[in-house]
């Protein structure tokens, strides 16, 4: 009969330490990119193959259909707590896209857009953000032009070399199967805010709302 296993009475929230939290992100990225993605206060996220898998599904009757991941999901509420802008900027139109993030109360939505630099740009002027300070994440050609402009590109394990080899980060995890959340997670841990968004996460204020929650049906509730 395997033992049961034991659990520490003095459970502690945080689970660990900023210090701690941040050896994490050196031994994951290094020193030097630790120090960059300290100073991220924006991310910037394609959508297809980066929050979702890449692959485009229509139903008999033309509707589309895209998967994304409940774990990038709260990582990004986690960043929002810490004070993170967030942003969206795609090559679709995608109503299904500007629900998920409209449901994350991300900061800009841009949809349609393949004049990518120039989006960047709005959305740089929206959020208040510098260039220098934001992260963009992508994973195709089109991309390129935008990681340039931006302080860390980052770039999922299956985007092109070219892609690739322009970008300062490669997560670990595809897209749409949480490299949304390592980066996060790398971004907050780097900059000593994890602590402080998991403190917040606790607090009811900073939870999602009910619409939020019940987004799976076709037309949320309205909140009492």
């Amino acid at each position: 009969m395997t033992d049961k296993p034991t659990y520490p009475r003095d459970f502690a929230w945080p689970p660990s330490s900023d210090e701690d939290y941040r050896q994490e992100a050196v031994v994951r990225a290094g020193n030097d990119l630790a120090d960059l993605l300290a100073r991220v206060r924006l991310i910037v996220l394609d959508a297809d193959g980066v929050l979702t898998d890449g692959r485009m599904i229509y139903g008999a009757q033309g509707e589309a259909y895209k998967a994304f991941h409940s774990r990038d999901g709260l990582g990004l509420v986690l960043g929002r707590v810490a004070g993170i802008k967030l942003a969206v900027l795609t090559g679709r139109h995608s109503a299904v896209v500007e629900r998920r993030c409209t449901e994350l109360r991300f900061d800009a939505i841009k949809l349609g857009r393949f004049d990518k630099v120039e989006a960047l740009g709005e959305i740089l002027r929206e959020t208040g953000c510098a260039a220098a300070d934001a992260l963009y994440m992508g994973d195709d050609v089109i991309d390129l032009p935008a990681l340039h402009q931006v302080g860390v590109p980052v770039a999922v394990p299956d985007a092109p070399q070219e892609v690739r080899h322009q970008c300062l980060y490669v997560t670990q995890a595809r897209g749409g199967a949480g490299a949304v959340r390592e980066v996060v997670d790398l971004v907050l841990k780097s900059a000593g805010l994890y602590g402080l968004a998991l403190e917040r996460l606790r607090d009811k204020a900073w939870q999602p709302n009910h619409r939020e929650l019940s987004s799976d049906q076709g037309n949320a509730p309205e909140e009492a």
